[in-house]
């Protein structure tokens, strides 16, 4: 019986499967640092995007009208350094109406209504004037989405958080109530649901905004 020449399909040279194999390695590399480059330069195009900011931020205590704030403050910053919480911070500076002023987010950093309010005694302006106690403040109203909220999960850390006694459990309906004689804004409850849950499903409506 003849055997099969060398090369042949049967026999293949040892040569060119080494050589295929070379071949496909090449190319799964390339494809590999392809991937790899794509992947890096999108991470960087995402990074290099602006971080947007929520519109509905809240103002400090004691603010009084919104356009007469925006004539009174002069961006000085010194009720800014005057919170120990750090919860206030200077808007990023977007035409005349938004110069650079104080203004609170408060799912990254609430209002907790110091008794003594060192931010309205920096306030050299009077854009933040004086408050009797913290009840009296105004930043906004509490507002539940029933939809994502996840007391039906056993979730009710912003009634136990709320200083104000505003937020409470509704039994009969196994939802979270807010008492808007009591809530003063502060964005205590939204911060505490922003830190539980993966969606915060509770937010504090500025009291500007009706203005």
């Amino acid at each position: 019986m003849a055997q099969s020449p060398p090369g042949s399909s049967k026999y293949p040279e040892p040569s060119y499967g080494r050589r295929n194999f070379l071949k496909q390695s090449v190319v799964s590399l390339g494809v590999t640092v392809h991937e790899y480059v794509k992947h890096r330069d999108a991470e960087d195009v995402k990074e290099e995007q602006p971080e947007k900011r929520r519109t509905d931020w809240l103002r400090p205590p004691g603010a009084i009208e919104e356009p007469r704030f925006l004539e009174s403050c002069t961006g000085c910053g010194e009720c800014v350094e005057a919170c120990p919480h750090e919860s206030l911070r200077i808007l990023d500076s977007d035409g005349p109406e938004r110069k650079e002023t104080p203004a609170i987010y408060p799912d990254e950093q609430p209002c907790y209504l110091c008794e003594d309010f060192p931010c309205i005694a920096a306030c050299e302006p009077e854009a933040l004037r004086p408050v009797g106690t913290p009840k009296d403040v105004n930043l906004g109203l509490a507002v539940v989405s029933h939809k994502i909220c996840t007391v039906g999960q056993g979730c009710n850390a912003c009634v136990a958080a709320c200083p104000m006694r505003a937020i409470a459990m509704d039994f009969a309906s196994l939802s979270i109530r807010v008492d808007g004689d009591l809530c003063v804004g502060c964005g205590i409850c939204e911060h505490i649901c922003k830190t539980v849950n993966d969606r915060v499903a509770i937010r504090v409506v500025p009291s500007r905004s009706s203005i």
